[in-house]
């Protein structure tokens, strides 16, 4: 049963892995290369880099918001089908 419990978590742990990744990747992204244009210019303020790193972060939410939902569903189905198992033992 714990060994049932541990692959449950791990699998928990991927899929949120998997279903944030476009969005903090795309924000990341987004801020470095605001942050070497930033450099070069020798513009240092912080607000500038907030707005278009929240839009990218939207975008990058509906564009990839379908697959998360489908990653996610699928999970949580494969999660129902095994709940039965564990508390049957």
């Amino acid at each position: 049963m714990d060994d049932n419990i541990i692959q449950i978590v791990a699998t928990a742990l991927v899929t949120a892995t998997k279903v944030s990744a476009p969005v903090l990747v795309t924000a990341m992204a987004v801020g470095l290369v605001l942050s070497i244009v930033q450099s070069a210019t020798q513009v240092q303020e912080a607000t500038l880099t907030f707005l278009p790193k929240l839009a990218a972060a939207a975008v990058a939410l509906v564009v990839s918001g379908s697959w998360a939902l489908r990653v996610l569903v699928g999970f949580t189905r494969q999660l129902f089908t095994v709940i039965p198992t564990l508390l049957g033992s």
